[in-house]
C-alpha cells in the first residue's frame, strides 16, 4: 500500500480524506400536505380576497409557488395514484375515484351501455394495484421512515379476502392514521364523533374537527422522528364535501362575505380554515424539532375546486351558493377545462428553493416522484416505468424539461356536463400556451369535438380556435392519439347500441304496429306485406317540432308512398300532416324525407310503397330537431 507524505497530507481536502466509517449527510425528510379539492386561488397567497390561509400564506414566503402545476385528473383517486407512482391515470387504469367500492376491478375496459346511453365510457380500476413499486416503498428501502394520514381513496382490503393488499400499510407507509381507506367523504361529517373511523379508541371531545385531530397526530409523528429522515404523507380531508364546517368560523364569515365576489360561501372558507388550521400545527411542530432546514415541504391538491352549487345536504342558507369560484379559470373540478386540474403548488426548502418566489414552470402530478426522489439524491429502481419528469433542478429555479402534459378523463354525459361544464369524456393537451381538448363523440354526428385554446390570451377559455387553426388542431391531435396508443388508455366512443330498440316478446316488432299488412321481424330484418288498402306501420313518435325520418328499404317494384303524421289518436283527417317518398325498388336503398312540421306529432306512420307487395326494413331512424334521436336496428 503506498502512503501519502505528511505534506501532502495536509494540503489535500477534507473529502479527500473522509473515512469510509464517516457518517453521511442525512437525507432530507418528507412532508407532503395534499389538499382534496381545493380550487386553483382558494388561498390567500393564490388571490383569494375572502379565504383567511396566514399558515400557508406563511408556507408560501419560505418556499416558491408554482403557477402552472396541474393534477393528472380533474377528480382525486387518479391524481393521487400519480403521485404514488408517478404514472398517468390513462395508464394504470384508474381514472375515476371509485376505490372505496367493495367490487374489484384491476383490468381496463369500456363499459357496456344500454340504448339511452349516448358515449360508451371506461369502466376505472377499483385499486391501485400492489405490484407497483410507490413512492414510499422506494423511500422507504432507502431507510426513510414512511406514514400516512387522512384520505387514502386508493383501495380498501375485504375482510372476507386476507390476500388483499390495497391500504397504506400495504403500499410502503408503516403507519396509517386515522386508517379509514375508503373514505370519499367523511360519513356524518369532519367533527367529532366521526362516524367514517371505524377505529374505536379513535375518539375525541364532540365536536372536534378532523383537521385537528389528523395534525395533531402528524405534529406527534414529526417530533418523535426528527432524528432520522422521514417521509409524512398529510392528505387532508378538507375541503372535500360533505359540506360542514365549525359554527365559529361560518359565523366569522358569514360576516364579511360579499356576494360581489365570486367566492363568497362562508360555509366553505370556515371549511379552507380548518385546513389551514391544520398545515399550521405541521409547520409549528417541524420548527419546534428543529428540522424545518432539512425538510422538503409541498402542498398540493388533487383537482379543481368544487365551482357550483354544493348538492349534497348542507345548512340552510348555503344550497345555492356555489361552494368556491376558480375564476378566471373555467370550470373547476370533474371538468377538463382549467379550473378543474390547476392547481396551487408551493414548494419548500429552506437554503435550496427560492424563498418568496414564484415559477411558471410546467408541472404535473406525475413529476412528484422523480424529482422528490432527486432532491433526496436518489434515483428511481432500474427499468420502473415513470411518465412523470424529473424536475428538480427546475424546482431549484432552473430549467424545465416539461413543454407538454396530457390528461385523460373518459367519464362523464352530456346532462352531467350541463352543471359541471366539461365533465364530458376526453382528453387534452397542452403545449407551450395551446391547449387542445378532444370531447369523444360529442357532435351531432357522433365524431370528436376539438376545441383549441391559447390560455396565453384567453386564459378563460372562450375561444375555440379549432376552425382557425385547422394545421395545429391536426398536429395537436396527433400527439393525443400517440399519447392514448402509448399509455394504452380505455377510449370511449359513441355506443353503437344508442337509441337501439329492443325487440321482445311483447312487443315483437319492436314497438311499431302493423296495419293493413302482415309484419314480422326475421333475421334482423322487419318484413311487411300489404292485405288491405293503404297497408302501414306506425309507432308512438312524441314528435314537438321539425324532424327527419331515414329508414333502409327494399321492395320489389317500389312505388310512391308516404310519411303521414298524426297529432293524437283520435285526429280528424284535415289534421293529418303528409309527406311523399318515392322508392325505386329492386335493391336495398337509404331514404330520408324531412318533416318540417312545427305543430309536432303523437304518432308516425310509414305507407309502404306498394298496396300489395311486400317491403323489408334493415333500420328507421327518426332524428328531431334539437331532441333524442330514435333508432331500430331490426
Amino acid at each position: 500500500m503506498r502512503f501519502l507524505s505528511p505534506l501532502l497530507t495536509l494540503l489535500l481536502p477534507i473529502t479527500t480524506l473522509q473515512s469510509a466509517d464517516a457518517p453521511k449527510l442525512r437525507r432530507p425528510n418528507i412532508v407532503f400536505i395534499l389538499a382534496d379539492d381545493l380550487g386553483a386561488h382558494d388561498l390567500a397567497c393564490f388571490g383569494s380576497t375572502f379565504y383567511e390561509t396566514p399558515n400557508i400564506d406563511r408556507l408560501a414566503k419560505r418556499g416558491t409557488r408554482f403557477t402552472q402545476a396541474y393534477a393528472a385528473s380533474p377528480l382525486c383517486s387518479p391524481t393521487r395514484s400519480s403521485i404514488l407512482v408517478g404514472q398517468y391515470p390513462a395508464r394504470t387504469g384508474i381514472t375515476a375515484p371509485v376505490c372505496h367500492i367493495n367490487e374489484i376491478y384491476l383490468e381496463k375496459q369500456v363499459t357496456q351501455e344500454g340504448p339511452s346511453v349516448r358515449v360508451q365510457q371506461a369502466r376505472s380500476i377499483s385499486r391501485l394495484k400492489p405490484e407497483y413499486f410507490t413512492l414510499a416503498e422506494a423511500l422507504k428501502e432507502e431507510g426513510y421512515s414512511t406514514a400516512h394520514f387522512g384520505k387514502w381513496h386508493l383501495g380498501h382490503n375485504l375482510a372476507k379476502n386476507p390476500n388483499d393488499h390495497y391500504e397504506p400499510m400495504d403500499q410502503g407507509f408503516d403507519s396509517d392514521f386515522p386508517h379509514a381507506p375508503n373514505a370519499a367523504g367523511p360519513g356524518g361529517g369532519y367533527l367529532a364523533p366521526w362516524k367514517f373511523i371505524k377505529d374505536p379508541t379513535i375518539t375525541d371531545e364532540v365536536g372536534m374537527h378532523i383537521e385537528d385531530r389528523m395534525s395533531n397526530e402528524a405534529a406527534k409523528y414529526i417530533q418523535s422522528h426528527k432524528d432520522q429522515p422521514f417521509y409524512l404523507n398529510y392528505w387532508a380531508y378538507s375541503v372535500h364535501s360533505p359540506w360542514n364546517a365549525r359554527q365559529d368560523y361560518i359565523d366569522h364569515f358569514q360576516a364579511k362575505a360579499d356576494s360581489k365576489n365570486p367566492q363568497h360561501n362562508p360555509l366553505y372558507a370556515a371549511m379552507v380554515k380548518s385546513l389551514d388550521d391544520g398545515v399550521g400545527r405541521i409547520l409549528r411542530a417541524i420548527d419546534d424539532a428543529g428540522i424545518a432546514n432539512n425538510t422538503i415541504i409541498v402542498f398540493f391538491s388533487d383537482n379543481g375546486g368544487y365551482a357550483y352549487p354544493p348538492k349534497a345536504t348542507i345548512p340552510k342558507g348555503f344550497e345555492e351558493i356555489p361552494a368556491t369560484s376558480n375564476l378566471p379559470l373555467r370550470s373547476g373540478k370533474a371538468s377538463l377545462y382549467e379550473g378543474g386540474t390547476r392547481e396551487p403548488f408551493i414548494l419548500v426548502w429552506p437554503d435550496k428553493v427560492k424563498a418568496d418566489a414564484t415559477s411558471d414552470i410546467l408541472f404535473q402530478s406525475t413529476d412528484f416522484y422523480p424529482s422528490l426522489l432527486s432532491l433526496t439524491g436518489l434515483k428511481p429502481r432500474a427499468g420502473l416505468k415513470l411518465d412523470g419528469y424529473d424536475q428538480s433542478q427546475a424546482l431549484l429555479g432552473g430549467a424545465s424539461p416539461r413543454e407538454r402534459l396530457f390528461c385523460h378523463f373518459p367519464h362523464g354525459s352530456e346532462n352531467q356536463s350541463s352543471h359541471m361544464d366539461g365533465l364530458y369524456p376526453g382528453t387534452y393537451v397542452r403545449r407551450g400556451d395551446w391547449k387542445l381538448i378532444r370531447f369523444y363523440a360529442r357532435n351531432g354526428d357522433g365524431s370528436d369535438r376539438l376545441e383549441l385554446y391559447n390560455l396565453a390570451s384567453d386564459l378563460g377559455e372562450t375561444h375555440n380556435l379549432a376552425q382557425e387553426k385547422p394545421e395545429l388542431v391536426n398536429e395537436l391531435n396527433g400527439l393525443i392519439s400517440d399519447f392514448l396508443k402509448d399509455t394504452e388508455a380505455v377510449i370511449p366512443g359513441l355506443n353503437p347500441n344508442y337509441g337501439k330498440i329492443a325487440v321482445t316478446k311483447n312487443e315483437p316488432l319492436a314497438g311499431w304496429k302493423n296495419r293493413n299488412c302482415s309484419a314480422a321481424i326475421t333475421d334482423g330484418i322487419l318484413n311487411a306485406n300489404g292485405t288491405g288498402p293503404a297497408p302501414f306501420l306506425g309507432v308512438g313518435a312524441g314528435l314537438t317540432g321539425p324532424a327527419k325520418i331515414s329508414f333502409r328499404m327494399k321492395s320489389a317494384s317500389g312505388g310512391e308512398g308516404r310519411i303521414e303524421l298524426v297529432p293524437k289518436a283520435d285526429a280528424k283527417t284535415k289534421d293529418l300532416q303528409r309527406f311523399v317518398y318515392n322508392a325505386k325498388g329492386g335493391d336495398w336503398e337509404d331514404i330520408t324525407v324531412d318533416l318540417p312540421s312545427s305543430d309536432g306529432a303523437g304518432i308516425l306512420r310509414i305507407y309502404l310503397p306498394h298496396p300489395t307487395e311486400a317491403a323489408s326494413f334493415d333500420w328507421i331512424e327518426i332524428k328531431p330537431e334539437g331532441g333524442k334521436t330514435q333508432r331500430w336496428d331490426f
